[in-house]
């Protein structure tokens, strides 16, 4: 019998949508979820939201150093319009797990607990669960996500340095931006070592490359929402 921290250690989640859930009133704009003192879990909840009405669930992630507020700004300008609720964890030390520790550990097991948080208040429309970052996030969002397709359909990477796996599930779609001009991730041995090797293994990789260095044009930051939200 595989334990949950077998599957942790495997970057897997355990935790899963649900069928129905009860309508309770939901507070609106950013909330803590109250799971660390220091280093919590945000999210935003969209103006409009209802429990009528499935609303589509991204989990962004902050870069190296960062705060959950940084990875919640990446998309929040969008969250209204497009009625996207955002979660946003902080990494457990300086960054994420894989990159301090070469494993899958404590980061895992907080992303988990957030979302069973979020599974058990919203609705959810299942076929718009994404996992999103920017740098050092954008690298843990591929590795979480392309190992947890069975439950993200979409994963949007900003900048991503490189990803690794030690299982794969599933075939969520990917999108990966990145500035040509990026010196502190730069771009040749990044996404354009990225994109090809997710392509070859089937991967549906939506691409663009932009003239910029280490950060998320507008027009860029739209485009990735745009196409989370209208992907079919």
């Amino acid at each position: 019998m595989i334990t949950r921290r077998e599957l942790y250690r495997k970057g897997r989640l355990t935790v899963s949508t649900k069928e129905k859930v009860q309508a309770i009133s939901v507070e609106k704009d950013v909330q803590r979820l109250q799971l660390d003192k220091y280093r919590d879990a945000l999210l935003y909840v969209p103006a409009h939201y209802s429990h009528d009405m499935p609303a589509s669930l991204a989990v962004m992630l902050h870069g190296a150093g960062g705060q959950a507020e940084h990875g919640l700004d990446l998309i929040r300008a969008y969250g209204d319009k497009k009625n996207i609720i955002l979660l946003s964890p902080a990494s457990r030390a300086a960054t994420w797990d894989i990159i301090v520790k070469s494993s899958f550990d404590a980061d895992v097991i907080f992303i988990d607990t957030a979302l069973s948080i979020v599974f058990d208040r919203f609705n959810i429309d299942k076929k718009r669960i994404g996992v999103g970052g920017f740098s050092d996030g954008a690298s843990y969002a591929l590795c979480i996500g392309l190992s947890n397709g069975d439950l993200f359909t979409h994963i949007i990477a900003f900048s991503p340095g490189f990803y690794t796996t030690v299982h794969t599930e599933g075939k969520p779609a990917v999108f990966i931006s990145h500035g040509i001009n990026d010196y502190i991730l730069p771009i040749d041995p990044c996404s354009r070592r990225i994109v090809p090797k997710l392509k070859h293994k089937n991967y549906h990789v939506e691409y663009r490359e932009f003239i910029g260095e280490h950060e998320i044009p507008a027009v860029i930051s739209a485009a990735a929402v745009n196409w989370f939200t209208e992907d079919s």
